[in-house]
């Protein structure tokens, strides 16, 4: 049982740094054009 006042909060941090990552990479543009990488392919130079 005392194991569990361990592993809820490092399961609530983990959770958190997460989201934090995700949202970090949509903030900065991350997702924004996801269809130009395969567009690029497929275009000649």
């Amino acid at each position: 049982m005392d194991i569990l006042f361990l592993l809820i909060p490092l399961s609530v941090a983990l959770g958190l740094v997460i989201l934090g990552a995700l949202g970090w990479a949509v903030w900065r543009g991350q997702f924004d054009s996801i269809e130009a990488e395969g567009e690029r392919i497929l275009k000649s130079d």
